[in-house]
């Protein structure tokens, strides 16, 4: 069993929610990334998403784009990201961490090290979730069991235009939450309409009995507070990808503590959603 489910029952029933920022591994700078995680993890975070670089990020808009670009332009893969997961472990046994990128190189991983080698690397890292942008839920049933059998959750994107049909066949497979892109589009595009998103999360509950998180075009707390008012969780990503790109690099975990404290304090003013 990963970490997850307790984290998010837990703040359920502290009436509280969910504080889940998004950062891409190896950005701003590969020495820097077990220290943001923990600065994370000090200024309120609930769940770290780690970002695996991908050269073709194709639900990500330029911010992120630019982040991985600039990782992998430093030789960042999913071997080091793996690496930093079990240094953020030795201090921290207890924050959830999820990987969030595309198939590709998970696929190579497995191709160069075995099939099911990634599950298993994951698991001894102290990975506690997955989620692959480019996995539907019809064609990775296989790839879940083996996360399932790993103590690993695997974690889905709902977006707007989701069919009912979608959000059902998610509900059957997605454990620890799902993520509900809250906007049509890329990260960092567009308004939220916070209105459009409370309509949304029951007709995403009908079907889903894991934790809600909302994300895409949140970006700061006044927003996060709205969102945490109809959601489980709330998940923040171009903004804090933003704010690590533009800080002093001696500067940069402080910043995104800072960031995380800002938003963590809004959210415990949020009202718990109504269910």
């Amino acid at each position: 069993m990963s970490r997850i489910a307790p984290t998010l029952a837990a703040l359920r029933a502290a009436g509280r929610q969910a504080l889940i920022p998004y950062v891409t591994a190896g950005d701003p700078n590969p020495a820097q990334t077990v220290e943001i995680m923990h600065a994370l993890a000090a200024g309120g975070a609930d769940v770290i998403e780690l970002g695996v670089p991908f050269s073709d990020p194709m639900a990500d808009g330029p911010v992120i784009q630019k982040a991985s670009e600039r990782a992998l332009a430093r030789g960042v893969g999913l071997p080091q990201v793996l690496q930093w997961v079990r240094e953020f472990r030795l201090s921290n046994p207890h924050t959830p961490v999820v990987l969030m990128g595309y198939a590709n190189p998970i696929e190579r991983f497995d191709q160069g090290k075995g099939a099911g080698a990634f599950v298993r690397a994951a698991a001894e890292a102290g990975v506690d979730g997955v989620l692959v942008v480019d996995y539907p839920p019809e064609e990775c049933e296989a790839f879940a069991a083996l996360l399932r059998d790993a103590g690993l959750d695997l974690i889905f994107l709902l977006a707007p235009t989701s069919t009912e049909q979608r959000i059902a066949a998610v509900g059957r497979i997605a454990t620890g939450y799902v993520y509900y892109v809250s906007l049509k589009g890329v990260t960092g595009a567009g308004h939220l309409d916070t209105a459009a998103v409370a309509e949304a999360v029951p007709r995403i509950r009908a079907h889903v009995s894991v934790p809600v998180g909302v994300g895409f075009g949140i970006r700061d707390a006044q927003t996060a507070k709205a969102v945490a008012a109809v959601s489980d969780a709330v998940v923040i990503g171009s903004r804090l990808v933003q704010i690590l790109e533009s800080a002093a690099p001696e500067q940069a975990a402080e910043a995104a503590r800072a960031f995380m404290h800002e938003i963590r304090s809004a959210l415990d003013g949020a009202p718990p959603p109504e269910r």
